[in-house]
């Protein structure tokens, strides 16, 4: 499908969705995306760094990250802005993000049911190959009430 068909564009719904709110406050940038998944970046700062001492970014944003790389990957896959919540959401932390780092959250939906999409995805901080985080998620897909 080419990309004047598709209805739902990552790279032009990234400034709507990330522009206000915890997404727009933790600062998500657009990174990249492909026909079923989204790839969000996290901007490392200082003040998500998690335990005090330690240099490592604190795990609720890395989870928030991939909490909207999901969805977004999701409205992909359905071509669709349409309602959408979280039922499952699964973080396996590897390892922690390099001092300094910007983390790339990167979602794929591999299944779509007429109430149901799942989603599988990585965290990294400039290497696929070694991880951050792992995600497993399911989401409900929530139908339109009919206008009365």
């Amino acid at each position: 499908m080419s990309e004047k068909a598709r209805k739902f564009d990552p790279s032009k719904a990234t400034s709507f969705l990330t522009g206000r709110g915890h997404a727009g406050w933790l600062g998500l940038q657009y990174s990249d995306h492909g026909d079923d998944w989204v790839e969000l970046q996290l901007p490392w700062r200082e003040d998500l760094l998690g335990e005090e001492g330690q240099r490592v970014l604190a795990s609720g944003p890395i989870l928030s990250l991939m909490d909207m790389a999901s969805g977004m990957a999701i409205w992909r896959a359905m071509d669709d802005f349409t309602a959408i919540a979280t039922l499952d959401l699964r973080v396996d932390y590897v390892r922690p993000a390099c001092e300094g780092a910007s983390v790339f959250g990167r979602s794929q939906c591999y299944r779509l049911t007429r109430s149901a999409a799942f989603v599988r995805g990585l965290a990294h901080d400039g290497d696929a190959e070694d991880p951050v985080a792992h995600i497993q998620a399911v989401f409900m897909k929530i139908a339109a009430a009919p206008r009365l």
